[in-house]
């Protein structure tokens, strides 16, 4: 038996698609990682909360156990409320998880996948989809009070506008810090595109 074990740690939400979009991750790094065992859990409204999923992944035999942030960004969540969990963890068992962050350019790879996509469907006004010169893209972080974080939105906003060809870019965010959704949105529309593309970087749902 393998002694190390994967460990992938996901935020939480009350959204059953959100919930179903972090499983689907985790079975993906499963079958990425065949050689070894992998168990998830959550920080807060879902479960099995991630001390519950070590406890799965700290089978007898384990000798490491890879704590892995199943988040985009590094927040507060990633850089603190996790390592918390896994430090309480680690003072009751002889495991010792570790954290290991996703490299930025694969966060970067997911999100222009998503983004090429949800500008190749039909608009919501007409069957043939819209030129992406012609469509403005809105970029929508969930917001924190750590600016690292919220800068990473900007930079991935950057990349899939120049990287995508998108004609204008916007970034807002859901919470927390400025610009919220609406005023971004109101002003969005202002600049007169045919077409707008909602990107939700906490989601998989894109709105157009």
């Amino acid at each position: 038996m393998t002694k190390i074990g994967v460990m992938v740690c996901g935020h939480g939400s009350r959204d059953d698609e959100a919930i179903a979009e972090f499983a689907a991750v985790a079975a993906g790094i499963a079958r990425r990682l065949p050689q070894y065992p992998v168990a998830s859990g959550f920080l807060e409204f879902a479960r099995p909360i991630i001390r519950d999923g070590l406890g799965q992944a700290a089978r007898p035999g384990r000798e490491r156990i890879l704590a892995v942030p199943g988040m985009l960004f590094a927040a507060g969540h990633a850089k603190n409320d996790i390592p918390s969990v896994l430090n309480e963890y680690t003072a009751q068992y002889p495991q010792a998880p570790h954290r290991v962050r996703p490299r930025p350019r694969r966060r970067r790879a997911l999100a222009s996948g998503r983004a090429a996509r949800a500008s190749g469907r039909p608009s919501a006004v007409s069957s043939r989809p819209v030129p992406r010169e012609e469509t403005l893209l809105m970029v929508v972080g969930r917001g924190t009070s750590d600016p690292d974080a919220n800068s990473n939105i900007s930079k991935v906003a950057r990349m899939l506008w120049e990287g995508l060809g998108f004609g204008w870019c916007e970034v807002c965010y859901s919470g927390v810090t400025f610009p919220l959704v609406a005023p971004g949105l109101e002003h969005a529309v202002k600049l007169g595109y045919r077409r707008i593309i909602v990107f939700p970087t906490s989601s998989s749902r894109a709105c157009w």
